[in-house]
């Protein structure tokens, strides 16, 4: 590959990794932000339907209408849902996705405004150590984070695509 010797080959080719790792880590935030919304959709409404049945269930037994068999069933389907909320723990695990929905967030920031503002001016190498440290820490963040299951990654497609974020790096970069 001829580089002319002023690096222009390999300062192009740094940009382009900036933007690829710019827009997997605008994915994996947007499928994070989704995992998180549906675990927090899920102890909210699982949380407050075995609260009603409980409390409904209380007054059901209390009464002197011979309602207790029902306020029976509905303490049942207070302490199923109870279960599954322990069992799930769908707030510990809403709270792990807006966190690592965060650090991707951080990660996507960082590398947009190096391929902006820094890599266009700063020496190749000092370009490619921030390549690295960024790659890196994608890989780690890869590593710590839940699976984003099927439906979120679609409603983060269907986010993106909307303009929730800019659809591609690409577009950013032709608007530079």
């Amino acid at each position: 590959m001829d580089d002319k010797g002023d690096g222009s080959v390999r300062r192009a080719a740094l940009l382009r990794e900036f933007a690829e790792l710019e827009n997997r880590a605008m994915w994996s935030c947007q499928g994070q932000f989704e995992q998180a919304k549906s675990w927090q959709s899920m102890n909210t409404w699982v949380g407050s339907i075995s609260a009603a049945c409980a409390a409904i269930s209380g007054a059901l037994v209390l009464a002197a209408h011979g309602l207790d068999i029902v306020g029976g069933l509905l303490a049942l389907v207070a302490a199923a849902g109870g279960a599954i909320l322990t069992i799930v723990n769908a707030s510990q695990r809403a709270t792990k996705a807006t966190a690592a929905a965060n650090a991707y967030l951080e990660i996507q920031n960082a590398a947009r405004r190096a391929r902006r503002v820094d890599v266009p001016w700063i020496d190749l190498q000092e370009a490619r150590n921030i390549l690295q440290s960024l790659t890196e820490r994608m890989d780690e963040q890869n590593k710590s984070a839940e699976p984003i299951a099927p439906r979120a990654y679609r409603r983060a497609g269907k986010n993106i695509r909307k303009g929730g974020q800019k659809a591609t790096v690409e577009e950013l970069s032709a608007n530079d």
